[in-house]
């Protein structure tokens, strides 16, 4: 998987729509960088941008954005209701797909030097990028905002970490660092500023400034009013939503208002959100109602519907959720989304991958399919009430094999190439050939360690037919045998996998525990189960 950093700057500009346009395009002209969002505000006179990209390529099209608002924003005449120190006020780096926090702080590093050196401006760094504790918050830093930049840099201790102690009029100052997701999350009230300011003093971490701290961990929160709206928010960012999830933030805002006599009509995510972010807040409903929602998409939509997200404006799941934005922009040659005759094609074609291992995973995949769509043919259905409690528990088995499973397609096809890039590899020195063998291992290992991985998660998955077979809708017989039929071939072909390619690996550790793996699955040696591994008829007897 290539390497995704997100990059989220806020500049300070959110009404003027030919220069909220010219700083986007800044981003979409940098190579290797692509714009997911751009969420200008007119109250907060403030746009947030969010793109992704390698870590290179994030770090050039901060600097490009930076290039074009230096010429465009004056924050002399900056007038908004969000806290702000500059015209590019803070540019976060978040790790998003198989990069490290380390990474992302190595490019705010790059990126506050790189942007004092171009516009000889003063930068701090944030966050995990922090030199010191006091500036690991960005409220600190920010403390008296942009009109208390000129008093503040005459002073040692707030010495910029790059750029001079200088205030420049025109910029302010820029802070960049690295952190977690943030989640920027508005609660709407009707009510004044300063009663929702009142409910954020009693959330927020920081609680009052008193020394007394708030209710909620790792969230940050103010009150202002959004004259657009005509109403109220308790605006919120929250820093860990695994520390403090996103329901949590609103049932205790909801649960102040209502002391308050205060009507709660909705809320706002700003920017994107995670999707286990909305996931996990779908959880909490889904627990505390007794609901049975499988589909992701049906879960979206509850939390949707029970926050209110589109109660300022759409809340479009496939351009708010970065999930779903990173995978619009990488979808293309993935073999899971081809159509079946695609899919088909691509197999029949003159090359050695996809082959029996991606087959194997798509037809497994397919199997768990029908194993769910059994269990949905039966819960629900009035001859069958008395069994919506078994099928409750016997469906998210299969919906959840189903999706990984799906995944496993791509996987085997990549692992594979792994190991025919490693073939290509030069060979003419000693070194190049101990790099090559080492390449080879390496992708063997791969090749190996994902079928493996299917036919593990496939033999999880007999009991549970097992149950279904005796409790599910007999209407569906035939269907139950093809998704045993399917999950047993794509054992087999896993099996034939695995050992086709461990036979040329030379760690024979690896190789051992391998084959013990493959022929005695974990916690169990029993005959049935066994059999199941190496590809034999398991459930002939049930059916």
């Amino acid at each position: 998987m290539a390497k995704l950093v997100e990059c989220v700057p806020n500049f300070s500009e959110g009404r003027n729509k030919e220069v909220i346009k010219a700083i986007a395009d800044a981003v979409s002209a940098t190579e290797g960088c692509s714009v997911l969002d751009v969420d200008p505000g007119a109250s907060t006179n403030r746009t947030v941008y969010t793109f992704v990209g390698s870590p290179q390529a994030v770090v050039e099209g901060a600097l490009n954005a930076a290039r074009a608002a230096f010429t465009l924003i004056d924050m002399t005449k900056h007038k908004g209701e969000h806290p702000r120190s500059g015209t590019m006020d803070v540019c976060p780096f978040i790790p998003v797909q198989n990069t490290s926090m380390e990474e992302c702080v190595m490019c705010a590093n790059e990126f506050g030097r790189r942007l004092a050196e171009m516009l000889h401006v003063p930068v701090y760094l944030y966050g995990e990028a922090a030199r010191n504790e006091s500036r690991r918050s960005l409220p600190s830093i920010r403390a008296g905002e942009y009109e208390a930049l000129p008093e503040k840099l005459k002073k040692s201790e707030w010495a910029p970490d790059f750029g001079p102690a200088t205030f420049v009029p025109s910029w302010g100052a820029t802070v960049t660092g690295a952190r977690k997701f943030l989640i920027a999350y508005n609660v709407n009230l009707l009510s004044t500023k300063e009663q929702a300011h009142r409910i954020a003093l009693d959330i927020r971490e920081q609680g009052r400034g008193n020394g007394q701290l708030g209710l909620l961990k790792k969230v940050q929160g103010m009150g202002w009013y959004l004259d657009e709206a005509n109403l109220a928010q308790v605006s919120t960012n929250i820093l860990d939503f695994e520390v403090t999830p996103l329901h949590t933030v609103y049932e205790e805002i909801c649960r102040d208002a209502r002391e308050l006599k205060l009507s709660v009509v909705g809320s706002q995510i700003v920017g994107l959100i995670p999707l286990k972010a909305v996931l996990d807040c779908a959880e909490f409903y889904i627990q505390k109602e007794k609901l049975f929602i499988l589909e992701e998409e049906h879960k979206v939509r509850l939390v949707i519907s029970k926050l209110g997200l589109d109660s300022l404006g759409p809340f479009v799941p496939k351009e708010r959720i970065i999930e779903y934005m990173v995978e619009a922009n990488q979808i293309e040659g993935q073999l899971a989304s081809l159509s079946l005759q695609q899919f088909v094609q691509s197999v029949g074609a003159r090359t050695p991958a996809p082959g029996g291992g991606s087959v194997s995973a798509a037809i497994a995949a397919m199997g768990a399919a029908l194993g769910c769509m059994v269990g949905q043919m039966t819960y629900g259905k009035r001859q069958f009430e008395e069994l919506d409690g078994v099928m409750r528990r016997l469906i998210p088995p299969f919906h959840q094999a189903m999706k990984e499973l799906l995944l496993t397609v791509d996987a085997d096809s990549t692992a594979f190439n792994s190991y025919m890039a490693a073939l290509k590899m030069p060979k003419s020195t000693a070194e190049e050939i101990q790099r090559r063998h080492e390449a080879m291992q390496d992708g063997l290992k791969k090749a190996v360690s994902v079928p493996m991985s299917l036919a593990e998660r496939v033999t999880v998955l007999w009991p549970t037919l097992k149950e279904l077979v005796m409790y599910g809708n007999l209407a569906c017989k035939s269907d139950i045998q093809v998704a045993a039929k399917a999950l047993e071939m794509a054992v087999f072909g896993a099996y034939y996998n695995v050992i086709i390619n461990l036979k040329d690996i030379s760690d024979e550790m690896f190789k051992s525990t391998v084959s013990y793996r493959a022929t005695f699955p974990k916690h169990t040696h029993t005959t049935a189960e066994r059999s199941v591994l190496i590809g034999q008829k398991v459930l002939i007897n049930f059916l």
